[in-house]
């Protein structure tokens, strides 16, 4: 997932409030972003050789690491914005982080990945190229993150997960369409201090009903994915809201690990009973864990996050899956590094060296309001 921008919310003061602890300087955020990453890329990494990945209760790996990757970005997005002060600015700022890495990924998958894919299930590399769904499709049809098309030319079909190219890019939209919400909330001004903040509370409250309606009837109701990433973010941007009422402290870490455990467990969705005790976790996790404090020159948990399908379907279809498991994904993990590097270090670092250009349509509007 994308590198955020860091909201400077530390206080004076000698609590333990979130708001005291978060030092934007001096945060566990890079390693526990790759961490997340790294969960993600293991657990989809052996679904796609052995057809499940691992399990806590009833809740999927990748579940609980994606969840995690949407309360933080819920904590940083909406610190982002109040700094910048601007949504033309900030809308810069959000596409700058996502979009190049994306198109490069999308673009790489059509063009590279595919091919070789063809090849080792005995075709020609042309073959992807022409016809039905071709590369060119899924390049174009799913530019603007919302994943329509999952297989290129009938690919993959050498895989427990067939017909899903790269099945790790349907959750930039979601968290594109979060991104638009904080603009909603802040333009309104509920993200500034006052009675309006309400607003977020019952935006947060609202999904998490929803969620409990779905766990009483026992099924997915329509919107569902919407509501569960709405859930999430939320929390995380409540967290920011109200960091000054909101203490972190290790005993409290404990609980909430008690009661996520009992939810995973206990319920088909652990949202619904555990997803504020998850959210605590994260962020205590951000503040309480000074061993982990260790900014990273490169941030690479975007690049593991969108590559690691596609090379665990490469993998996977060349025969790793036969290796032992950690073989596999010891393999699968090293691939992907060096490809989040080469990401990172053409496409991504460069991109944002343009956050702070002047942007002409942001000059109107100024030059209109004066």
């Amino acid at each position: 997932m994308p590198r955020l921008d860091v909201p400077s919310v530390r206080a004076v003061s000698t609590d333990d409030s979130l708001t005291a602890r978060f030092d934007p300087r001096a945060n566990s955020l890079d390693l526990l972003r790759l961490s997340l990453a790294v969960f993600v890329a293991l657990a989809h990494g052996t679904q796609i050789a052995y057809g499940h990945q691992p399990r806590f209760g009833h809740t999927d790996l990748g579940a609980l690491a994606v969840d995690g990757f949407f309360v933080l970005s819920g904590f940083l997005v909406a610190g982002s914005f109040l700094r910048l002060g601007s949504p033309a600015r900030y809308a810069w700022h959000r596409a700058l982080r996502i979009l190049p890495g994306f198109w490069l990924c999308l673009v790489s998958t059509a063009l590279v990945v595919a091919p070789v894919l063809a090849v080792l299930e005995g075709g020609g590399p042309e073959e992807v190229f022409f016809g039905e769904r071709s590369s060119f499709w899924y390049a174009a049809d799913n530019a603007f993150l919302m994943i329509r098309d999952y297989a290129v030319a009938g690919l993959p079909t050498g895989t427990r997960t067939p017909g899903v190219i790269n099945g790790s890019l349907w959750t930039l939209w979601f968290e594109a369409v979060c991104y638009v919400l904080v603009v909603v909330l802040g333009v309104v001004g509920a993200l500034r201090p006052g009675r309006r903040r309400l607003l977020v509370v019952l935006a947060c409250v609202g999904p998490g009903l929803f969620l409990v309606a779905q766990e009483i009837w026992g099924v997915e109701l329509s919107g569902g994915r919407y509501m569960r990433f709405f859930f999430m973010f939320l929390l995380g941007t409540l967290a920011l809201l109200y960091g000054r009422r909101l203490p972190m402290r290790g005993g409290y870490a404990w609980g909430a690990l008690a009661v996520v455990v009992l939810s995973v467990f206990l319920l088909r969705d652990y949202r619904p009973l555990g997803g504020v005790a998850f959210a605590y976790l994260m962020l205590w996790a951000v503040v309480g864990t000074p061993w982990l404090r260790r900014p990273l020159p490169w941030d690479l948990s975007y690049g593991v996050y969108v590559y690691h399908w596609p090379i665990a379907t490469i993998l996977t279809t060349a025969g790793t899956g036969a290796l032992p498991v950690p073989v596999h994904l010891l393999l699968l993990m090293v691939v992907t590094g060096a490809v989040a590097v080469m990401s990172w270090l053409l496409v991504e670092r460069p991109a944002l060296q343009h956050k702070d250009a002047v942007l002409p349509f942001v000059r109107v509007a100024k030059a209109a309001a004066d």
